[in-house]
C-alpha cells in the first residue's frame, strides 16, 4: 500500500536578477554594446539617455516588484540566452565615435586560388570533379589529412563517381605543383619534399637536404644530427648549410595565402593612467552606458493601473507593460552593478600588484591568486574568476588580460614568496643566453634557478619550459 508523505527540503535558486547580473558580468566590453543594443530593441520601456530627476520619476517609485499581483514576471526570453552577439567592437573606447563596417581583408580563399588554378589544367570533367573534391579535402594550414581512400568514397557517394586510386593520386600530384608551394601534401616529409623540390637553383645543398627529409627525417626531427652525419657520410659543414636550406621552408603552406580573413580588434575593460606618480583607474565609456526607464511606458502603466475598467484585455496590457518595466529597471540595475564589481575588483588588482603597475616590471609581480582578491572585495571566488577570465586592462605598457596578473607562488631562500611570472622570467633568460650548440637541461635549469635563490624542483621547471613553449634542450640545439 503507497503511503503519502510530506518532506521539507532547503534549497538555493537564484532570482532573475541575480541571473542578469551574473550573465552580464561575464560579458567582455566588446560585445556589452551588442548585448544592450539587444535588450533595447526586445523592450520599449528601456531607453538610452539619463535618468531623470527623482521627483519626476514618482510614477515608478509606485512599482513594487513585491506586489499582490499573480502576473509575474517572465523573463526567459532574455535570461536564458547564452550565446551573445560575438561582434567585436572597434575604437579606442571613445562613446561618440560612429560606429563602422568591421574592415575584410581583401582577396580570395586558399580553395578559390587553388581551384583557378585547376582551370588552366586540361582536364576532362570527371578529373576536375575529383580535383575540386581534393581541394574541398584541404585543411587550413594546406595539408590534406583524409586518406585518399575516404575520398574515393565521398566521390562515389556524393558524385556517383567511380576511380581508382592511383587515378586520385595522378590529380593530387597535379594539385601539389600548385602555389604555394607544398600545398595539399599529406605530411609534413612530403611538404618539405615538395617545396624542395620546386626549388629554381638545385645545387649540391638542396639535392643534400632532400637526401636529409627522405632518408633521414626522423633524425632530423629529434636533431639527431651526428647520427646524419654518420648515415649519410657528410661533413659538419655541409650538414649546416642543407638544415639552413630546410629551416627555411614553410611547414604550413596554407598559411600564406590571404584568404577571407576577419580584421578584430582587443577593446580593454579598464584604463588605467599614471599621473605622477598617481594611479587613475576608469572604466570603459562602454562599458558604463547611460539607461533609464521610458517615461511614456511609466505614464502608460500609471494609466492603466488606475483605469476603471478591469476587463481581460485591460489586465493584460496591465501585465505586459508591468512586465516590461520591471525588465528594464532589473537590466539597468544589473548594468550598474556589473560597473560596481568591475571596478571593486580592478582597484583590489591594482593595489595587490602596485609595484607593477607603476612601471610594468614583470619581475615586481606578487603572487595572487581568485581568493586573495575575493578576500579583500568580501565577494565569491566565482564573481572574481567570472571578471578575470574575460576582461582586460590598458596600461601605459601594453594591454594585459586580468589573468595575467594571477600567479602562483615560488619559495625563496629568504622565506619570501615570489611570483611565478618572475622565475619564469628568469628561466627564458638562461635559455635565451645559453650555448646553443650545448642548451641546457632541465637538470641544469633548475640548478641554475636554486643558485639564484629559488626553490624549485625539476619537474616545476619542465612545466614552466613548457608553457612559455620552449621545448626540450635536445630540440633546442644548433648546429
Amino acid at each position: 500500500m503507497q503511503k503519502l508523505g510530506l518532506i521539507q527540503s532547503l534549497g538555493q535558486k537564484l532570482s532573475p536578477q541575480q541571473i542578469q547580473f551574473i550573465k552580464l558580468l561575464q560579458v567582455p566590453t566588446a560585445e556589452l554594446e551588442a548585448r544592450i543594443k539587444e535588450e533595447l530593441e526586445v523592450n520599449p520601456a528601456l531607453e538610452e539617455g539619463k535618468e531623470e530627476p527623482a521627483e519626476e520619476q514618482s510614477a515608478d517609485d509606485d512599482l513594487s516588484m513585491d506586489d499582490n499581483s499573480n502576473d509575474e514576471l517572465n523573463v526567459d526570453d532574455y535570461l536564458n540566452e547564452d550565446d551573445y552577439a560575438g561582434y567585436k567592437m572597434q575604437g579606442d573606447g571613445n562613446s561618440q565615435e560612429e560606429d563602422r563596417e568591421i574592415p575584410f581583408s581583401v582577396g580570395s580563399s586558399l580553395q578559390e586560388q587553388l581551384i583557378n588554378q585547376l582551370g588552366f589544367l586540361r582536364l576532362d570533367e570527371t578529373q576536375e570533379i575529383i580535383g575540386r573534391q581534393l581541394i574541398g579535402s584541404i585543411e587550413a594550414d594546406g595539408y590534406i589529412r583524409r586518406d585518399l581512400e575516404a575520398i574515393m568514397n565521398d566521390l562515389a557517394f556524393s558524385q556517383n563517381i567511380e576511380t581508382s586510386l592511383d587515378e586520385v593520386e595522378e590529380i593530387l600530384y597535379k594539385i601539389q605543383s600548385f602555389d604555394p608551394a607544398g600545398i595539399a601534401a599529406r605530411s609534413l616529409k612530403e611538404c618539405l619534399l615538395i617545396q624542395l623540390d620546386k626549388r629554381e637553383n638545385h645545387g649540391v645543398e638542396v639535392e643534400l637536404a632532400q637526401k636529409i627529409i627522405s632518408q633521414c627525417f626522423e633524425e632530423f626531427t629529434k636533431k639527431h644530427y651526428d647520427k646524419i652525419e654518420k648515415k649519410l657520410g657528410i661533413s659538419e659543414d655541409s650538414l649546416k648549410e642543407a638544415v639552413q636550406i630546410i629551416t627555411r621552408l614553410n611547414p604550413k603552406p596554407g598559411g600564406t595565402t590571404d584568404g577571407l580573413v576577419r580584421v578584430q580588434y582587443l577593446l580593454p575593460d579598464f584604463i588605467l593612467v599614471n599621473n605622477d606618480g598617481k594611479l587613475e583607474l576608469t572604466l570603459n565609456s562602454k562599458n558604463a552606458p547611460e539607461l533609464k526607464v521610458s517615461r511614456s511606458y511609466s505614464d502608460m502603466f500609471q494609466s492603466y493601473n488606475k483605469s476603471d475598467k478591469k476587463d481581460k484585455k485591460l489586465k493584460e496590457t496591465v501585465s505586459f507593460v508591468k512586465q516590461k518595466l520591471d525588465a528594464a529597471k532589473w537590466f539597468i540595475d544589473a548594468v550598474k552593478q556589473r560597473q560596481n564589481t568591475l571596478l571593486n575588483t580592478m582597484n583590489a588588482i591594482i593595489k595587490y600588484q602596485y609595484d607593477f603597475f607603476l612601471d610594468g616590471d614583470e619581475t615586481k609581480l606578487r603572487p595572487m591568486i581568485l581568493k586573495d582578491i575575493a578576500e579583500i572585495i568580501g565577494m565569491d571566488i566565482s564573481t572574481v574568476s567570472r571578471v578575470a577570465n574575460s576582461k582586460s586592462i590598458q596600461t601605459e605598457f601594453g594591454i594585459f588580460p586580468l589573468k595575467y596578473f594571477f600567479s602562483e607562488g615560488i619559495a625563496t631562500d629568504s622565506g619570501e614568496d615570489v611570483s611565478s611570472r618572475e622565475v619564469k622570467q628568469k628561466l627564458k633568460t638562461f635559455i635565451e643566453n645559453e650555448d646553443k650548440s650545448k642548451p641546457l637541461s632541465d637538470d641544469k635549469l633548475e640548478k641554475l634557478l636554486n643558485a639564484e635563490g629559488y626553490n624549485i624542483a625539476r619537474r616545476t621547471v619542465a612545466k614552466y619550459r613548457e608553457q612559455l613553449n620552449l621545448p626540450v634542450a635536445r630540440l633546442r640545439k644548433e648546429l
